[in-house]
């Protein structure tokens, strides 16, 4: 039977598309892969072992139902997603799984321009398996790039790059972009280890990061970023890690779990200087919203403000007045501290060694900052916040009163079409324009949310990211 569809933007989308001037960029929406089409290019690839261990992967929800609650901490097992996906909307479950159809709706989405993350490929920044882990990056990879070919001038896939060592990700970097010419990539800023002498317990994990005091240096990553052109950003969740291991509510463990991992991937990059030394490069860190940079950002600038290398000198034990100390004691000390002055050096080290070995204590010298706007030029030029429309701390971005500098971060609008957040497609662009309905931001600010922002993330690393698109063009007015 052959059906002829007319997507027509809803009444809502029109009106809002008819005051706007520029494009609509999504940011994060998502694709969900064929998986037996997977199957057979991870088996192509990796043979039949490994395709076992994707069958069982594919079955999670199955076997993770055998393991009885009482057991599940000591397996270190945490309910993970369920009925994540649309059914009842099957329009849109089909439009997430055919890259053609949502081609063809993204007028109707109001949506100029994509950018599409994996959904089952989301596992690549986190399988604890080598093996099954950067087998399942070319697979995934592979069909990105063969099933979105020919639709790229209005959607992007996202290649998916495996991060547990610096090494995994060089080679699909390599594969994913100088292969595949895929142009866009998705990194785990966070990565669970086991904890040494645990026996590889999945109970027993450490969080490592990419950046500050990580178990590897990833300089040769970020250098091949640079080489490739290619803007890292960051969607690894940290569901089942550290506060978020309920064995039995998803809920629980998925509240605020991207806003974490970002926190965490952000605040290592910067301690680590890789921005610093970077600069050329542009970083995102997806589906957190913007609120916990806004945070993160004040509370750097109130440690460097106070714990500085210059003003550390004024907790250093040596610039101690004992003399004074002494005197203002044996005024105002009661009976029984007078009583113990002799003990005064017992009494004064706790916090307070002058014993603290001179290498660490600038504990800023790694991140290669030396002022205030040094911290400032990395949150506002290369970090970026994904947003997803219906999330109302949105605004705090442009909140120029309330971000430290009175300069807007660089928040970017992420539908996550694709997802259980999504119950409707068309909802999406109507639930991001709120804010603007609201009075919460200016048209100025929702075009940097909803486009320019997007392109100064992208076109940052590679000015050429926007050429032969449909939104290219006005991509050049903005580089």
């Amino acid at each position: 039977m052959t059906t002829n569809h007319n997507f027509q933007p809803t009444k809502a989308i029109v009106e809002i598309r008819s005051h706007l001037n520029h494009p609509i960029i999504d940011g994060d929406g998502h694709h969900i892969e064929y998986m037996p089409y997977v199957r057979d290019l991870l088996a192509e690839d990796a043979g039949k072992n490994l395709t076992e261990k994707f069958d069982q992967l594919m079955r999670g929800s199955a076997l993770f139902r055998q393991v009885p609650l009482e057991a599940r901490r000591a397996a270190g097992v945490t309910r993970t997603a369920w009925w994540g996906l649309p059914t009842r909307n099957t329009l849109d479950r089909a439009t997430a799984l055919l890259p053609a159809l949502l081609y063809d709706r993204l007028e109707e989405l109001g949506i100029d321009y994509a950018l599409l993350y994996p959904t089952y490929g989301l596992t690549v920044t986190a399988h604890p398996d080598d093996e099954l882990r950067t087998a399942m990056a070319r697979a995934f990879n592979r069909y990105s790039a063969e099933v979105f070919a020919g639709l790229r001038d209005r959607l992007e896939p996202v290649a998916a790059i495996p991060m547990n060592t610096p090494e995994e990700a060089l080679a699909e970097l390599d594969h994913a972009v100088t292969e595949l010419g895929l142009k866009s990539v998705m990194m785990a800023g966070i990565v669970p280890r086991p904890v040494p002498g645990t026996d590889n317990s999945r109970a027993a994990r450490y969080i490592d990061t990419v950046g500050h005091d990580s178990l590897y240096d990833y300089s040769p990553v970020w250098e091949k970023c640079e080489e490739l052109k290619v803007s890292p950003t960051f969607h690894a969740g940290s569901q089942g890690l550290g506060m978020r291991v309920s064995r039995s509510n998803y809920v629980y463990n998925h509240v605020g779990n991207f806003a974490a991992a970002g926190e965490a991937a952000a605040r290592s990059l910067f301690f680590g200087g890789v921005p610093f030394r970077h600069k050329s490069l542009r970083f995102a860190f997806l589906e957190g919203g913007v609120a916990w940079g806004a945070n993160l950002l004040a509370d750097i600038i109130g440690h460097y403000e106070k714990r500085n290398k210059a003003d550390l000198e004024h907790y250093n034990p040596a610039n101690l007045n004992r003399p004074q100390m002494t005197e203002l004691i044996g005024e105002f000390g009661t009976a029984e501290v007078v009583k113990h002055l002799n003990q005064l050096d017992d009494a004064l080290i706790m916090l307070s060694d002058p014993e603290e070995p001179t290498e660490g204590r600038d504990e800023f010298g790694e991140s290669g900052v030396a002022s205030v706007q040094d911290i400032l030029d990395i949150f506002t030029k290369q970090y970026f916040f994904g947003c997803e429309a219906d999330d109302p701390m949105n605004a705090v971005g442009f909140a120029s009163s309330l971000v430290p500098g009175g300069k807007p971060l660089g928040a970017i609008f992420a539908s996550d079409i694709g997802h259980w957040d999504v119950p409707d497609m068309t909802g999406v662009l109507p639930e991001a324009y709120e804010l603007l309905e609201d009075g919460h931001l200016t048209e100025a600010q929702f075009k940097d949310f909803t486009f320019t922002n997007a392109v100064r993330l992208w076109a940052g690393a590679n000015s050429d990211f926007f050429s032969n698109t449909s939104v290219e063009s006005q991509a050049k007015a903005v580089i």
